[in-house]
């Protein structure tokens, strides 16, 4: 069986409630929902009720894992937290899904992780000297046993989360529920992957990105700093403080480019302005000759807006898109493959026939997807199809949450720009640059990680602290 994967897929979405109303569990499971694009293997609740713990948790789509029975045997709960996932470690099996759950002497505690850890391994190899056991093989349980770990130490959970934090190389956003009544969330102190606060008249709530919060009822107030902790107890009482300083920062710039919903706002841009300002960029530094600006469903329609309106090209629809398919699919055969593109996108042939196409999407990872996109065009009739992408090409892997393929199979590794237009079959193709698309996202409050296109990282992938920005290291414990 062979798994299509058309674009780099992110690590995971979190999200954390409370609610004086009870419902906290309904509330994650709306949030969920809307975080779904960034995570489809599997998806999970955690509810607190009377010092209990309860979840339910399995791979599948969030309306998959929850049917309406599964969420009534969740109790009326005034704290939760939930998780939507896609693997970077640790094989897709229930055992893996999150929230993972934590048994200790002290009780139980539920951590929902963002991103990935590259010293998970040896702090895994630590805990198991120690005396732990693990169930599962993915990088989030062994954070969720080093805060208990700490926790047994006599600390509080806030502050067992905060020695956990400064022991962790990589990548974090974790949401924490502790059968104590706490609920807490800590973005790691580079901020590669975002987490925001909201609040209504009821409580407080948490999520990696604002359109979470929105559609769960929540205001947008802030987003939580890099190295920012947030904790919330059981009266709503929310306190703030920063456990993790002196650390270069650098949120994930395809979070703009692809990953997050263009309806969010992340560290004070709206990806949608973002995406429509690369558009324009690209079209400044790519013009071309043509009769139409279309854009790939969906991550390339803004993009393809910005371009038309700085070109002054004509804007339109050139795809009809299948929404009952995710954004990965399986085919078993070859021949399914290849026409697999039409069952996600079906060319507006009426539309495109005889027109010479500017057509916008995110990114190109080998060029299999682009080369079955520009064929059924022209299939359909149009004239020319000038590629423009709104990244720039992909050189490196990232070490931080974001699944892209090893650099040996990158297609920009493999091929000067000519024989990447000429293998997809583009007249022309044109990537915007890293400079660019930094100049297109300029309105966020963090510089930016970008890794993948420079190898240029904020932190060392290697899983030590980079010299000079993370805080001494020593033993995990």
């Amino acid at each position: 069986m062979y798994r299509e994967q058309e674009k780099p897929r992110e690590e995971c979405g979190v999200f954390g409630v409370f609610t004086r109303t009870g419902e906290a569990a309904g509330i994650a499971y709306n949030a969920l929902l809307a975080l779904q694009h960034r995570g489809q293997e599997g998806a999970g609740i955690a509810a607190l009720r009377d010092g209990s713990i309860l979840y339910h948790k399995d791979v599948g789509l969030v309306s998959e894992v929850f049917s309406r029975e599964a969420l009534q045997k969740l109790p009326d709960a005034r704290m939760a937290i939930g998780h939507v996932r896609y693997s970077t470690t640790g094989v897709n099996a229930r055992k893996n899904t999150q929230p993972m759950v934590t048994e200790y002497l002290k009780g139980r505690i539920a951590t929902a992780h963002n991103g990935n850890i590259v010293n998970a391994a040896a702090i895994r190899q630590t805990l198991a000297r120690l005396g732990c056991s693990f169930a599962a093989t993915s990088d989030t349980e062994a954070v969720s046993d080093l805060i208990a770990w700490e926790a047994l130490k006599g600390a509080s959970i806030e502050d067992a989360a905060a020695a956990a934090a400064r022991q962790l190389r990589g990548a974090f956003s974790l949401v924490i529920l502790s059968s104590q009544g706490k609920l807490i969330a800590l973005r790691d102190g580079t901020g590669f992957r975002p987490l925001c606060l909201g609040e209504n008249g009821d409580g407080y709530a948490v999520a990696s990105e604002s359109c979470g919060l929105e559609s769960a009822g929540f205001r947008f107030v802030r987003d939580i700093r890099p190295g920012e902790l947030i904790s919330i107890d059981a009266n709503g009482n929310l306190e703030s403080r920063m456990v993790l300083e002196g650390r270069q920062k650098g949120l994930c710039i395809f979070e703009y480019v692809y990953f997050a919903r263009p309806d969010s706002t992340l560290d004070g841009l709206s990806v949608y302005q973002a995406r429509v300002e690369m558009g324009r960029t690209l079209a400044r530094e790519h013009p071309a000759e043509a009769d139409m600006v279309c854009g790939v469903p969906d991550s390339g329609l803004e993009a393809a807006l910005g371009y038309a309106e700085e070109s002054g090209i004509p804007y339109g629809e050139g795809f009809v898109k299948n929404r009952y398919i995710g954004r990965s699919f399986i085919f078993p055969s070859q021949a399914q493959r290849d026409a697999a593109v039409r069952l996600k996108l079906n060319p507006l042939a009426s539309h495109v026939k005889g027109k010479r196409i500017v057509l916008v999407d995110d990114s190109i990872v080998r060029g299999t997807t682009s080369a079955r996109i520009i064929h059924s065009l022209k299939e359909a009739g149009a004239k020319e199809v000038h590629l423009r992408i709104s990244s720039p090409p992909f050189t490196h892997s990232c070490h931080f949450g974001t699944d892209i393929d090893s650099p040996e199979n990158l297609i920009a590794n493999r091929l000067p720009l000519s024989g990447i237009c000429r293998k997809i079959g583009a007249d022309t193709l044109g990537y915007i640059s890293a400079e660019g698309l930094q100049a297109a996202c300029a309105g966020c409050a963090l510089p930016f990680c970008t890794g993948c296109f420079t190898g240029s990282y904020p932190a060392d992938p290697g899983g030590e602290p980079a010299k000079g920005q993370f805080e001494s290291g020593g033993s995990p414990f």
